[in-house]
């Protein structure tokens, strides 16, 4: 069994743009490098909902070059994806956009799901983390507000909870608040004792 210390020095390569993940992983300790990888983010149409994140983050995984992991390298891919009532909420294209999505999801409960997958040289291990997250009735003021000083165009859902809406629009949240950000940090921790202990 590894000690705290011994994992620590594990490397993550993450595979992914987001500063976000980036970030988390940086304050759990991890040594960490940004590998960008340009993934087609498609899937079969006959995929279930709840599916599709793990099934984008196995494919990021499998497009990346594994000779290029070292011994104490643990690759991590990720795809978080916003769904209301069995429905994927994306990123918004443009503040119209950002306006709608965000009143479908006022006063309503919607699930956040990121699927991941960690890989060493001889290792492979992919999960997905739900949370369900709860927002008040937001009123065109609030929303307004939120899209113009925040832009959230680069987030699924068009919302950060982290960001000003969160703090006055959430109600109630079940589940990993670190994924609604991107990253399960509790379940990544878990699964990467777990395929460094396996045998």
């Amino acid at each position: 069994m590894q000690s705290l210390n011994e994992l620590l020095e594990y490397r993550i390569i993450l595979a992914s743009k987001s500063p976000r993940r980036l970030s988390l992983l940086e304050q759990m300790g991890f040594k960490v490098e940004v590998e960008k990888l340009d993934v087609e983010e498609d899937y079969p149409l006959e995929t279930y909902y709840s599916a599709i994140p793990e099934f984008l983050a196995d494919k990021k995984a499998k497009a990346f070059d594994i000779a290029k992991l070292g011994e104490k390298d643990i690759l991590l891919t990720a795809d978080t994806m916003v769904f209301l009532n069995k429905q994927i909420v994306d990123k918004p294209k443009d503040r119209e956009e950002a306006m709608i999505l965000l009143k479908n999801l006022s006063n309503q409960t919607h699930k956040v799901i990121t699927g991941c997958t960690l890989k060493t040289k001889s290792k492979s291990i992919s999960f997905s983390a739900k949370t369900e997250v709860s927002f008040k009735a937001l009123t065109d003021e609030e929303i307004t507000y939120y899209i113009d000083n925040y832009k959230p165009y680069d987030k699924a859902g068009s919302y950060g909870i982290q960001e000003w809406i969160g703090l006055i629009g959430v109600e109630k949240i079940k589940g990993c608040y670190y994924n609604v950000m991107g990253l399960p940090t509790q379940e990544i921790f878990r699964q990467i004792n777990h395929i460094i202990n396996s045998k």
